[in-house]
């Protein structure tokens, strides 16, 4: 169904002022206080955590490039054997998106996107690893995709990763900060890819898979800085994006969308994050911050008992607020309320990453810098 890009944005601006209204967290009736706990500290900028078969947590350090390896219990700490030489960090890029195979208790296969040090300069690339048995070393296995864009100072380096119900590998890229290539087919910036996530092959039904180019893996466009991919129990996928000084976004990702970013000429920032005047069809974010932005980050879907209302909804990790939010959309994907819970309101600095465990628990990353930067496992209380 097309979204009507007048209606649209204005609905959805209401129903964040109605739900920025509610957003007291515990004291919502039906919502659990929260136990927040510390499970590692001494981080730095860790951008992704992800949970091994083992109960072993896996966790991207941006700055450092280091590959972590976290023991749930005890919260002890080693890096994995890993080529971070190659690993090129700067600004908002280093070693970002990380994803676990559902394989991997046979396969122990993982998945990496982030800055790659090249014989002429630099880009960002997804890579494929394997762990040996002892998970202490990671060989690389194949770059699965080079040349995704980046430029000097690592503005706008996306980069998040998911593997979809069905088995596709989803990258989320930023557009580097260069006006045209959100809206153009043959850049891999500012989109959604979709790939065979062994080989790197395009994913067989994208929408331009018989064309030529870079446009063969292109799922979705027209985005700024994708910083998260999640998928509902429903299958379907949403992206969690930055905007510029207003309109942060969550979108939700089908074949073939135009998010309508369009920042030319130069990279011009005042335009819109939707842009109704392109040609053809533009897609409303299902939720935007307005002005000025909030910056979410990570997100993934709470399940799991003992969440009252926040079941369901989408937990996105915000950085400028320094928050945790809960967003609720209906099975049609309209926008019903955000919460964001006291326990995590501007209590643990800036918050980057969230990934659902199998326990029904949340991982939380901060990203405040400087060594001090903890994994969190939040919970209902009780």
């Amino acid at each position: 169904m097309r979204e009507r890009l007048v209606v649209l944005p204005v609905l959805v601006l209401l129903a964040s002022v109605l739900g920025a209204a509610c957003a007291g967290g515990a004291e919502e009736r039906g919502t659990p206080a929260l136990d927040v706990e510390v499970v590692a500290s001494g981080l730095d900028h860790p951008w992704e955590v992800q949970e091994l078969p083992t109960g072993d947590l896996l966790v991207t350090q941006r700055e450092r490039r280091t590959l972590t390896l976290v023991d749930a219990d005890t919260g002890a700490k080693r890096n994995l054997a890993f080529p971070s030489g190659s690993v090129w960090a700067r600004g908002e890029t280093g070693l970002l998106g990380l994803a676990v195979d559902p394989r991997f208790a046979s396969n122990r296969r993982i998945y990496t996107c982030s800055g790659w040090r090249t014989a002429s300069g630099h880009d960002i690339r997804v890579v494929s690893w394997q762990l040996d048995t002892r998970f202490t070393r990671a060989t690389r296995l194949r770059f699965l995709k080079v040349g995704l864009p980046s430029n000097s100072i690592g503005r706008h380096g996306g980069c998040r990763l998911l593997i979809t119900g069905y088995g596709a590998l989803l990258v989320g890229t930023g557009d580097a900060a260069h006006g045209t290539n959100p809206q153009n087919l043959s850049s891999l910036g500012g989109k959604v890819l979709r790939m065979d996530r062994f080989y790197g092959r395009p994913w067989p039904t994208n929408p331009w898979v018989k064309g030529t180019g870079n446009r063969r893996w292109v799922l979705t466009y027209g985005h700024r800085n994708v910083q998260g991919l999640a998928q509902r129990s429903d299958g379907s996928v949403w992206s969690v994006e930055h905007g510029s000084y207003r309109d942060d976004e969550i979108n939700l990702v089908r074949n073939g969308r135009n998010f309508g970013w369009n920042p030319v000429p130069g990279y011009n920032e005042s335009v819109p994050m939707t842009d109704g005047n392109l040609p053809g069809t533009q897609y409303g974010a299902r939720w935007r911050s307005g002005d000025p932005t909030i910056a979410p980050s990570g997100a993934d879907f709470v399940r799991g008992s003992g969440w009252g209302d926040l079941a369901g909804t989408l937990a996105v990790a915000v950085l400028k607020d320094q928050r945790l939010m809960f967003v609720r959309f209906d099975s049609d994907g309209v926008l019903q309320w955000t919460r964001s819970p006291a326990e995590l309101r501007g209590t643990r600095g800036r918050l980057r990453d969230v990934t659902a465990a199998r326990d029904g628990s949340l991982l939380v990353t901060t990203d405040n810098g400087g060594g001090q930067d903890v994994l969190l496992r939040v919970l209902p209380a009780g």
